[in-house]
């Protein structure tokens, strides 16, 4: 069922892909969010940042001595939310389907635009 139309695909620039990519290693920020704020299908972001850290362990690599150690740990501690920030609270209905969402208050910006996307 065609309807004829041609769709064309969208290019996007190196500078948009990059964008995107390091808004996804923002701590506490979902891939799927990033995609959707960007109006972009999550699968694609994903390749993205796949290809995104490939070039950066080959750089990495190419880099570093020998005398290096192959792996340094490190102490990453998970961003705790402020107490006093309240979750952005949805709850969608649709005919029997009853969907509670919280959001949290710091990416309002994003939980903003998924609700666009869900409404239209």
């Amino acid at each position: 069922m065609s309807s004829g139309v041609k769709r064309r695909r969208r290019r996007h620039s190196a500078a948009f892909k990059a964008e995107a990519v390091v808004a996804c290693r923002e701590p506490g920020v979902s891939l799927s969010s990033v995609a959707l704020a960007r109006q972009i299908n999550a699968n694609l972001l994903r390749r993205w940042v796949k290809e995104a850290t490939g070039k950066t362990a080959l750089t990495t690599i190419a880099a570093s001595s020998a005398r290096a150690p192959s792996f340094v740990p490190v102490a990453i501690s998970a961003p705790r939310p402020l107490e006093s920030e309240r979750p952005i609270r949805l709850q969608v209905r649709r005919r029997s389907l009853r969907v509670t969402i919280e959001w949290p208050a710091s990416a309002a910006q994003y939980c903003a635009l998924w609700l666009k996307e869900l409404l239209s």
